[in-house]
């Protein structure tokens, strides 16, 4: 479409440029000078319609410059999410290694196998480093309120204590790049009691009903509107 009006504006342009020609070369009849008038206005159609294309053509650069620049940044920020994807796993099965073992028996331990945990530890720290740097955060919503976006639940807790939506246990950890989710959160989320009962208008036992005529002590307003 953009081809096509280019094209029609030139052939416009031509059209003004061949009619301020003619006018200035064919005279009309009878006269021995050029219509000024007519050349001038067909000069006049010519420089707007040369203006409006330079504009139109400035701002069609400036939003492809826009564009450009846009889509260079994205590309920049989130090129390693395949990557960084592939990598999940390898995150999930050291932090499956660590919680595997308790603490009692990492007490009981022997020096090789702590200073073996030890190393499992800084590579998983490692690696989390490693996601952090390339713009990749983990994301833990222990005791948060449940957010679609970025949690997905596995399975819910009865708890009467707690309120329906929260997030009690955090099966694996999600992970996300920039502003995009790489990996929601798999979570567990609680599944409150009833809601407190609304108050009804209950009336005490042997009360009259409120369209009953009440006798008001002096000073007091009867309500009448019920």
């Amino acid at each position: 479409m953009r081809a096509e009006e280019e094209a029609e504006a030139a052939e416009g342009a031509g059209e003004s440029e061949g009619d301020a020609a003619s006018a200035w070369e064919n005279p009309p009849e009878g006269e021995g000078e050029p219509n000024y008038e007519a050349v001038i206005g067909a000069l006049q159609d010519e420089l707007e319609q040369a203006r409006d294309q330079r504009i139109r053509a400035a701002a069609e650069m400036e939003n492809l410059r826009r564009r450009t620049a846009r889509e260079v940044a994205d590309a920049k920020k989130f090129a390693v999410s395949s990557f960084a994807r592939d990598l999940l796993s390898v995150s999930d099965n050291l932090t499956r290694a660590l919680t595997v073992v308790t603490d009692d028996e990492k007490a009981a331990a022997g020096e090789v196998w702590k200073n073996l945990l030890e190393g499992v530890e800084m590579t998983e720290r490692e690696l989390l480093s490693v996601f952090d740097k390339n713009g990749v955060k983990k994301i833990n919503p222990q005791g948060e309120r449940f957010d679609p976006n970025q949690h997905q639940a596995m399975f819910e807790v009865p708890d009467p204590n707690q309120p329906s939506g929260l997030v009690v246990q955090v099966v694996a950890p999600g992970f996300m790049i920039g502003e995009r989710v790489l990996r929601p959160a798999m979570v567990g989320v609680t599944k409150g009691g009833p809601k407190p009962a609304k108050q009804e208008d209950a009336k005490p036992e042997g009360a009259k009903p409120a369209n009953d005529t009440v006798e008001a002590e002096p000073g007091e307003s009867i309500d009448k509107t019920a």
